[in-house]
């Protein structure tokens, strides 16, 4: 990960003995110079303008080029870095240029940088905040890469008028992204790492930020009746956990927030067993219980003024001579029966058991759940936004708000009788799957909704399939675990309930 510091900007030209390699100055939208572009135009003979002449290059947001070895800098390389249109230079494009750079500059080969800032101080930090949480890199089991393969940006000096209140900003940013950085460890690992006991280990870490950890053994679970979770479980020689994470920042009494994550440590589908092709991945089926837990370690770590608790339910899919078999009927701590026909249908039921004992236990102001629940989720809204499902508009709509402004998008799609009745079953209370196969992702919310326990609690459900990983860089993710939801949900607790 690349280390990130700020200075005061000042007009003076770096020697020859500057201690960067990079030299990054910001251009606007069809090439509009900033100030301080200017000046390094004037001083290298208009090399600058030049460079934007002769190329593709317009200044729009995330575009960089590069001015080699330019003259009387002593740097080698000018980078020019695009900020797109004037209007629309906000804290989330500046977050995505922060990620372009260190992109670009790892292409290059470069080792240190340094970013001039002619914006605010919150700019600068923002652009700081993307950078940072671009150069993530899960290298850990990479032995024998040749160092050519590797990223190379080490440093970033931000370069602004006010550093520090850069650096106030950003101070908090950091609390944040040591919580998406938690998560996205935790998702990469493989299973053999992170299983449901280690992963508890993990949470336990959270002691330090004051946070009050308890995990429940499945003796602990079977007394409460948690057929529905241990059921998932129990053809594995890993022991099923279900963690509870308590944060009090806020008033003492007051209602806490509720996130409740699946932590399916690795689904082979159980019986009814996944095709081998791909299987692998199944080691972030437990990308909701990261998130939980990397948010619920922001929300510590920065001393947010605001009462949570993060449940998480921690199982392995494995299919052993014990495992549940398709057509068994368990009972779940709501007391509801079960009917599972299909065992690779498994997050809703270790959710159905946190869900219900998250209710019960702390009777919360809500609880939003999150879940790498249906790939029917992707067909539907492809790899840009998670599903939102609701019985309440108002949290809804805050959650499609903050969505927008952390670039973190979320739709919200229908709930109904209709849909309702597709999980009824002939045997039991209902079934784990609908009856026909069709909105997959809106009949598992459905069965979902079975376990809130009345519409004065408000409810949201996250399907995270197809977020919580990516095949490809974006912005300010890099190609693996996302940690989608940590700063999404973050957000929707600084902006309305703190």
């Amino acid at each position: 990960m690349t280390d990130i510091s700020f200075l005061e900007h000042t007009t003076s030209l770096p020697n020859s003995k500057a201690k960067f390699d990079a030299l990054v100055v910001l251009i606007g939208d069809a090439g509009k110079l900033s100030s301080t572009a200017s000046g390094f135009d004037k001083q290298t003979g208009g090399a600058v303008k030049a460079a934007i002449a002769a190329g593709k290059f317009s200044g729009k947001k995330g575009q960089a080029i590069s001015i080699l070895a330019p003259h009387k800098l002593g740097v080698a390389r000018l980078v020019l870095l695009g900020t797109g249109k004037e209007k629309e230079f906000d804290a989330l494009v500046a977050q995505n240029i922060g990620g372009s750079l260190v992109s670009h500059l790892n292409n290059e080969g470069a080792k240190s940088a340094r970013i001039i800032v002619d914006a605010s101080a919150e700019i600068a930090a923002n652009i700081a905040y993307g950078a940072k949480l671009k150069s993530y890199n899960f290298d850990k089991y990479q032995t024998t890469k040749k160092a050519e393969e590797k990223p190379t940006l080490v440093t970033i000096e931000v370069a602004v008028k006010d550093a520090k209140t850069a650096i106030k900003h950003y101070s908090v940013f950091e609390k944040i992204i040591a919580g998406v950085f938690f998560t996205r460890d935790v998702v990469s690992e493989p299973a053999n790492i992170i299983y449901p006991e280690s992963l508890a280990e993990k949470c336990k870490e959270l002691t330090k930020l004051g946070v009050k950890v308890e995990v429940l053994t499945v003796a602990q679970m079977q007394k409460l009746g948690m057929g529905a979770l241990l059921g998932v479980g129990q053809g594995s020689v890993k022991e099923s956990k279900l963690v509870v994470m308590k944060y009090e920042g806020g008033a003492k009494g007051k209602a806490p927030l509720a996130f409740v994550g699946k932590g399916v440590t690795f689904d082979t589908g159980g019986i009814s067993i996944k095709p081998a092709n791909g299987m692998e991945e199944m080691k972030h089926d437990m990308a909701g219980a990261g998130t939980v837990i990397g948010l619920i370690k922001t929300l510590a770590g920065r001393k947010a003024k605001v009462n949570a608790v993060g449940v998480v339910g921690l199982v392995e899919n494995m299919p052993d001579g014990n495992a549940q078999r398709p057509g068994d009927v368990v009972t779940s701590m709501s007391g509801q029966t079960i009917e599972v026909l299909n065992t690779d249908a498994e997050g809703r039921l270790v959710l159905a058991d946190a869900l219900w004992y998250t209710q019960e236990k702390f009777k919360p102001a809500f609880v939003i759940d999150l879940a790498t629940l249906t790939g029917a989720i992707v067909v539907a809204l492809g790899t840009s936004r998670a599903g939102l499902f609701s019985n309440n508009d108002k949290l809804s709509e805050q959650i499609f708000a903050v969505g927008k402004k952390v670039g973190e998008e979320v739709w919200r799609l229908p709930l109904g009788e209709v849909y309702d009745k597709q999980i009824n079953s002939d045997i039991a209370d209902m079934q784990n799957i609908g009856a026909d196969r069709e909105a997959g992702s809106i009949t598992a919310a459905q069965f979902l909704q079975r376990f809130i326990k009345d519409d004065k609690t408000p409810w949201v459900h996250l399907d995270i399939a197809g977020v919580a990983w990516t095949k490809k860089t974006l912005d300010i993710v890099p190609k693996g675990a996302s940690a989608y939801g940590v700063r999404l949900l973050n957000e929707l607790v600084s902006e309305y309930y703190e």
